[in-house]
């Protein structure tokens, strides 16, 4: 138990040191604002260090660098890879290129300290939310919205665990992103939660801007899974698939089973090139039909909301060319972390689109 406690002990403190700059910055700057102002200054920026967290998430599994530390929460039993460095140069001497480096470790663990410290952000918003509940009674707003900010990160530092314990497993992977987005969208909502003015929307509207939220989250949810099964390359070409065809052969059933080893199927066997061409091609179909619904939502925002219909076409546009310059430039890291920025900034757009149609206001 100890051995689990205290590295957990301090990297929570490593975490701390690391949400300390954010919080006296903050303290600072809202230091002239009202209580409900300075909740909302602190959740704006809980929000970017969030969106911060979830690209450096991303650049982490696109080096490889998940099992840089093949233990959780320290990296063997160490609070960081300094107290580790025999276990590493041993680990990395028997495989020089594997998942184990002094690199990958600093990496994982610098990933697992801004975690922490995000997480701390929260606690700290949660609390604030409860005293502005005890001290403006029901003209407050309400404090379990942070609180279930807090449980939810608490569920993806859970999954992040997982991550590492059960060895990449593709379908543990994809739940961590998801939750990691789910946390920027949980934020994007409270954020608004604590705006003084609403946005006029016909009703009509924030049900279009569901549809489309919900069909973007689906659409991530595929990308995540192309993503965590490295499927990216099974389709090398655009607009062909491979070697000029239009529609390869694919394995949906395998491509899509869920619960099993990374690059193996259900029954332990490898997992076929068909099965990752049905994972990206289901990520690609999936593009059109939600490219086609935000250029959709966007029209019909042209005048009652023209900033956001520009929003729109300009986070749709980046996702489209990052999108091809994974396949097109062979899936540099630069594209792919372009590309997971613009999932987790249209699918904030979208939150607060729908979050300022809906909200009641304080």
């Amino acid at each position: 138990m100890n051995e689990l406690l205290l590295p957990l002990g301090q990297v929570a403190a490593i975490g701390g040191a690391v949400a300390l700059g954010p919080l006296l910055w903050w303290r600072q700057r809202s230091r002239t604002q009202t209580p409900t102002g300075r909740l909302r200054a602190l959740t704006l920026l809980t929000l970017f260090l969030t969106f911060d967290l979830i690209v450096f998430g991303a650049f982490t599994r696109l080096t490889d660098s998940g099992l840089g530390c093949p233990d959780w929460p320290g990296c063997y039993a160490s609070a960081s890879p300094v107290g580790a460095r025999d276990h590493i140069e041993a680990a990395q001497t028997a495989m020089p290129t594997g998942p184990v480096t002094h690199g990958k470790a600093w990496i994982e663990m610098i990933h697992r300290y801004l975690a922490s410290g995000v997480g701390l952000l929260i606690l700290v918003m949660t609390a604030l939310g409860w005293r502005l509940k005890r001290q403006r009674g029901e003209h407050a707003p309400s404090a379990w919205l942070p609180t279930l900010t807090f449980v939810w990160v608490c569920v993806q530092g859970a999954f992040g665990a997982l991550t590492v314990t059960m060895k990449l497993f593709p379908a543990i992977v994809t739940l961590h992103l998801l939750f990691g987005l789910g946390l920027l969208m949980l934020l994007a909502w409270q954020h608004e939660a604590y705006a003084p003015r609403p946005v006029a929307l016909p009703p009509a509207f924030a049900r279009a801007v569901l549809i489309v939220l919900l069909l973007t989250l689906g659409q991530v949810a595929l990308g995540g899974w192309v993503s965590t099964n490295y499927a990216v390359l099974a389709c090398d070409e655009f607009p062909t698939c491979h070697n000029g065809q239009w529609w390869p052969h694919m394995d949906f059933g395998q491509g899509f089973q869920l619960w099993r080893e990374l690059g193996q199927r259900a029954d332990g066997r490898w997992l076929g090139f068909e099965a990752l061409a049905a994972i990206h091609m289901a990520h690609r179909l999936g593009a059109a039909v939600v490219f086609a619904a935000i250029l959709t939502l966007a029209w019909a925002l042209r005048r009652p909301a023209p900033g956001w219909s520009r929003a729109l076409l300009a986070a749709a546009g980046w996702q489209l060319a990052s999108g091809l310059s994974n396949v097109v430039l062979d899936w540099p890291i630069v594209a792919a972390l372009a590309h997971t920025a613009g999932a987790a900034v249209l699918l904030g757009l979208l939150t607060t689109l729908f979050a300022r149609a809906n909200a009641r206001h304080v």
